[in-house]
């Protein structure tokens, strides 16, 4: 995310909402670059792990709460994330309650990214990681593609219930929130496929070219499926 962050944030200072942040890994990096980080999650743990972080005294604040009704004013913030709330949100009206409430709370002209797991990621995995032998799998891969709802079987260990957006709904939901859309980004592009992912990460000329083909690929509609995880870039 570091470098759509280089690419798509204001200079700082802005005032960024990190909502559904967890422990802070986004919020921390932003805070070293200078932005006004508040970080809000609905897991009391991730909050207490991120006040006792080292850098904790570097944000704007850390508290519990709902991606569905924020605890901000109207018009405060010049950028909202939404980088872990939404494929939790497995009801449709809970996500555009998500989208207005940035909405709300951001500035005229304030920008959202937004992000969501790919409809189309589990069936993915099943082929290049082999995993249809698991005749289990296999179901779950194709309800996920059917109709977006993750559920993982008992006795299995396959993600957490959750939802999975087709690019064009990620779209869709943020302008029933009351957003403008303007990008819509695949942000893994097809390299996580790789049976030898971890070894070609580690291999400077091989990561190169993963970052380019994820970069030359990000915005082509008819690639947009191939990405583990989707970003939707907004405007209020």
């Amino acid at each position: 995310m570091a470098r759509l962050f280089d690419r798509f944030l204001p200079k700082p200072p802005a005032i960024v909402l990190d909502v559904g942040g967890g422990a802070g890994a986004h919020a921390f990096d932003l805070a070293l670059r200078g932005h006004h980080v508040h970080l809000l999650d609905v897991t009391p743990l991730h909050i207490e792990q991120a006040l006792t972080h080292t850098n904790a005294t570097m944000l704007a604040s850390a508290q519990i709460g709902d991606a569905r009704k924020l605890p901000f004013e109207n018009a405060i913030a010049d950028v909202v994330l939404l980088l872990g709330p939404l494929y939790h949100l497995t009801e449709r009206a809970d996500r555009i309650a998500a989208f207005a409430e940035a909405r709300r709370a951001l500035k005229p002209g304030g920008l959202l990214m937004a992000s969501s797991c790919n409809r189309f990621a589990t069936a993915l995995q099943g082929v290049f990681r082999d995993l249809n032998s698991d005749p289990v799998f296999a179901e779950m891969a194709n309800e996920d593609v059917a109709t977006g709802q993750h559920r993982t079987p008992l006795n299995r260990a396959y993600f957490t219930t959750a939802y999975f957006h087709h690019p064009d709904e990620l779209v869709e939901e943020a302008r029933d929130g009351g957003l403008t859309p303007q990008h819509l980004i695949g942000i893994e592009g097809p390299g996580w496929l790789l049976q030898d992912f971890d070894a070609a990460w580690t291999d400077n000329r091989r990561r190169a070219d993963l970052l380019r083909l994820a970069e030359l690929l990000e915005s082509e509609p008819t690639m947009l499926g191939i990405s583990t995880h989707i970003l939707l870039i907004a405007r209020a």
